[in-house]
């Protein structure tokens, strides 16, 4: 894989330096893949999961009358 640098603020890489360490991952770039990933699955749940706990199941009173 080839290497990049990024350029980012100091606050930044302080940010991403602590995250690194509470996901107890071994560098920057693993930090931003999971934050990448969380960020992807979070997404996900909202779109997928907008009517999580709305929905319920049909009754025979739903049933149309033709058929």
């Amino acid at each position: 894989m080839a290497s990049t640098t990024v350029k980012v603020s100091r606050n930044t890489l302080a940010e991403l330096e602590k995250l690194r360490d509470q996901l107890k991952v071994g560098s920057l770039d693993e930090a931003i893949g999971a934050l990448i990933r969380r960020h992807r699955t979070d997404a996900l749940r909202e779109v997928f999961g907008a009517d999580k706990g709305k929905a319920r199941a049909f009754t025979e009173a739903d049933r149309g009358e033709d058929r």
